[in-house]
């Protein structure tokens, strides 16, 4: 049974540090994301993960900003 909890929490910290290293160079988990939506937006249709990953990668990147910024 211990064994299994150790499992479990390394599983854990290693989801945290993964979602943690996403958020860092801009790209968020779907998954909490749609999560998201679903609670606090029930009127909304969550987007699916390709525009998912489109709108973080547009935003990493500074595609259609008017203000000059731009990551590269």
């Amino acid at each position: 049974m211990q064994q299994t909890n150790l499992r479990d929490r390394l599983r854990t910290l290693s989801k945290c540090v993964c979602d943690g290293a996403r958020l860092m160079v801009g790209q968020g988990d779907y998954a909490t994301y749609a999560e998201h939506i679903r609670r606090t937006h029930p009127d909304r249709a969550p987007m699916t993960e390709v525009e998912f990953f489109r709108n973080r990668e547009n935003a990493r990147f500074g595609v259609g900003n008017t203000s000059g910024f731009r990551c590269c």
